[in-house]
């Protein structure tokens, strides 16, 4: 881990050759995660407010219980997407300024191995003892990311087609496992996934999660790459945008399409669930893309900007407890001033208030130009 003071002043941070957009889209989904820290989403999905519209929201901000999608099951896509479309222009800087294949290969590697330690790390916390699952975006990005690097240097068609295999071969792999008990592909528990776990840590997981998910999940950090690699390329702003949209669109209505014959789970990640999610992916990064980048309409981005400078560190911080401990120092004053309104809402407060402080640490680091890196 590394930590870098950029010299150049915040303003000038993105020039020529790096994304706002992306930072813009990374900012906006770390922001997303780190709020699941301050039990924002639980409170609003109170039985107490049953019917109305926050309720609804609220909603939204959880997993789906199993067929269907929520806004929610689009988050992690999200992020292992925005890390392969960071890849090729994290390649080139690195070329540009002199390292060679084999040293940014092994850079890939340590990044790829502190990845998914830092995942372990976050889960033996909570039980206090070694848990080796991959559950959590840090642990589930560490193979996706070292494939999708050592593909990229591939051709695009070759890159495309093996995202496909991949697709195919978790698809096969549910339909024809053969094991009684298990051979039931869209069924909670009893699916080829939930052996897998069964396997390795002798039990399946709650709320129907699967192990296995970080295979099919490599499929987003690899159209991440392509993207990268397409909006680098000398092609118009316009062309850009258009592609994104027309594939974006295809992607959402090929998965929506596919659902009455392969169900849309996020829980397993079935075919259709990773077609449907890495549309919308490309849909958020076209709209990201033209109205930042293209428009330079930026200075609302910034505030989610700087979040999404400083990621593992924000995740980490707050999945360790940072969030709880933001919380606490928080609580006893929203709750004096805010308790006229009912426990609930004060609640709902506080975990707002909890919000802007994490967001605040992250606006302390960009003050001072300190990004925290693998």
């Amino acid at each position: 881990m590394t930590v870098n003071r950029n010299s150049t002043d915040g303003s000038k941070a993105h020039t020529e050759g790096r994304l706002l957009s992306l930072d813009f889209f990374r900012g906006f989904t770390m922001f997303l995660l780190i709020a699941e820290g301050t039990s924002l989403f639980s409170k609003l999905k109170d039985r107490s407010l049953d019917g109305t519209w926050i309720h609804i929201i609220g909603q939204q901000f959880d997993h789906h219980p199993w067929n269907g999608l929520h806004f929610w099951d689009l988050v992690q896509p999200f992020f292992m997407f925005i890390v392969g479309v960071a890849l090729p222009f994290s390649y080139a800087k690195r070329i540009q300024r002199g390292d060679s294949n084999s040293l940014i290969m092994r850079h890939a590697i340590q990044r790829s191995v502190l990845l998914l330690l830092f995942g372990w790390m976050l889960y033996c916390i909570g039980p206090g003892h070694l848990t080796l699952d991959f559950h959590n975006v840090l642990a589930q990005l560490a193979l996706p990311y070292l494939i999708s690097f050592m593909m990229m240097r591939c051709s695009f068609n070759k890159q495309l087609v093996i995202s496909f295999l991949i697709i195919l071969f978790a698809e096969l792999l549910y339909r024809l496992f053969p094991v009684p008990g298990f051979n039931q592909p869209f069924v909670p528990d009893r699916n080829f996934g939930s052996y897998i776990d069964i396997l390795i840590s002798g039990k399946v997981y709650g709320g129907h999660w699967v192990m296995f998910n970080t295979i099919p999940t490599t499929v987003h950090t690899m159209w991440g790459v392509m993207v990268g690699q397409w909006l680098m390329s000398d092609r118009s702003a316009k062309q850009k945008t258009v592609l994104l949209i027309v594939i974006g669109l295809t992607g959402v209505i090929a998965g929506y399409a596919l659902n009455p014959f392969t169900p849309i789970i996020k829980r397993i990640y079935t075919s259709s669930y990773v077609i449907v999610s890495g549309g919308w992916c490309l849909l958020a990064l076209a709209f990201s893309y033209w109205v930042i980048d293209v428009l330079k309409i930026q200075e609302w981005s910034k505030f989610f900007v700087i979040v999404g400078l400083n990621p593992l560190f924000i995740y980490m911080f707050t999945d360790v407890g940072g969030g709880h401990f933001c919380y606490r120092i928080a609580r006893p004053f929203t709750m004096a001033l805010f308790s006229w309104c009912g426990e609930l809402n004060a609640e709902i407060v506080t975990s707002l208030v909890t919000w802007a402080m994490l967001w605040y640490i992250c606006y302390w680091l960009y003050q001072r130009k300190i990004v925290i890196k693998i």
